[in-house]
């Protein structure tokens, strides 16, 4: 069985036309899900360029590709673009009050869809005892997470109850900084058309890690038992945000993980190094690999991988440099990032149906018993050491 850390299984959804043109243009709450469905209509065709594999071929995660891939348990990444890139507001300007319902929005989306085409096949699970039981029955179980901090609130106060409303829905991590500065947490370059340093140009940055937002966040998510993903932190924040840990959680009793992430063997900030990966296991954490070439082929391969055999190669580096800082397996997992928006993907590996092909691989060159931790138990560990312990 694989869990996969990180997927977009929200990016092709649609909410659902639940009333008429009338209602939708007269309504406060129908012109919300009018623009709701428009802005899920633009991600759509945008997909066809920077998900797909082609413009007719169609997302990367979806529920038969899940079954098809063995995959068990997905972590569902919620993620509106459009507040992100706010064009309503300058560069760099805070949160706005509206971004939490429209997320919240996405969850019931979500739930929806699950329980309305795919209820015998899958189920959204909230805490940890339901995904326990999920895994005996067979069925695919989803994890919601969140992914950037900017839609928490404006305030330390909002961003604190957003975080608490989060907890209630079964959240599972929360990752604060994603593509650009947005008042929570400084982050890493990750356009795979930009270099590092040309982002660092178009794109400035304070010269500081966690923000009162981002701080306010951290001591929230400790509190409420959301996992902190340090995924497109910079290093700013990574520093700040293990200092902050340190001081609230001294015995390392909360785990962290890197839910899309890769070794830094090349030059791009992305990639967690060394020290990082020491530290995020000393709180017995774990890596999830993204399946993006721009970042995992840095350092290791100057061209792309063509084929699963040599993509698998390239996660094989991965994986043992890993294993070799920290001594074992027990601290890399999968966090394929499938559909968002990371493509080229890796060669051989096109969508959650070629999951199934890297478990046999991975069991062929590592064993069965480091291949199924890489494959499940260590993403399991952590989330049930982690996941809704307050």
């Amino acid at each position: 069985m694989i869990v996969d850390l990180h997927a977009h299984y929200p990016m092709h959804l649609v909410p659902p036309d639940d009333g008429t043109l009338i209602d939708l243009l007269s309504t406060a709450r129908g012109r919300r899900r009018l623009r709701d469905r428009v802005r899920a209509r633009l991600i759509g065709l945008a997909s066809r360029f920077g998900n797909y594999r082609s413009f007719e071929s169609g997302p990367r995660v979806t529920m038969p590709q899940l079954r098809d891939g063995h995959v068990g348990v997905a972590l569902s990444v919620v993620y509106s673009f459009f507040d992100e890139v706010d064009l309503d507001v300058p560069y760099g300007a805070p949160p706005a009050a509206g971004y939490l319902p429209r997320l919240m929005r996405q969850l019931d989306t979500v739930e929806a869809d699950i329980a309305e085409r795919h209820a015998d096949e899958a189920a959204v699970v909230h805490d940890r005892s339901a995904l326990d039981r999920e895994l005996g029955n067979g069925r695919v179980a989803l994890v919601h997470c969140v992914e950037g901090g900017f839609h928490l609130g404006a305030t330390p106060e909002e961003v604190d109850r957003a975080v608490t409303r989060l907890a209630e829905r079964g959240v599972a991590y929360i990752v604060l900084p994603h593509l650009m500065w947005r008042g929570v947490a400084t982050n890493s370059p990750a356009l795979p058309f930009l270099p590092d340093w040309l982002y660092r140009v178009l794109f400035h940055q304070p010269r500081l890690g966690l923000s009162e937002l981002g701080t306010a966040a951290v001591r929230a998510m400790v509190r409420e038992g959301i996992l902190i993903d340090l995924s497109h932190m910079s290093t700013r924040t990574l520093e700040d945000t293990f200092a902050l840990l340190d001081e609230l959680d001294p015995d390392r009793r909360v785990p962290l993980i890197a839910s899309h992430s890769a070794f830094r063997f090349g030059r791009q900030e992305y990639g967690i190094d060394e020290e990082t990966v020491r530290l995020l296991a000393g709180r017995d954490g774990v890596v999830g690999l993204i399946f993006a070439q721009h970042q995992l082929n840095d350092g290791v391969r100057r061209r792309p991988t063509k084929s699963f055999e040599e993509s698998f190669e390239v996660i094989c580096r991965h994986l043992d440099r890993i294993a070799e800082i920290t001594g074992s397996h027990r601290h890399a997992a999968i966090g394929s990032d499938f559909d968002g928006f990371i493509k080229p993907t890796m060669g051989g590996l096109e969508s959650m149906s070629d999951m199934a092909r890297l478990e046999r691989a991975l069991r062929d060159r590592h064993g069965a018993e480091d291949a199924e931790r890489i494959c499940s138990d260590n993403a399991l560990r952590v989330l049930r050491a982690g996941w809704g312990a307050r």
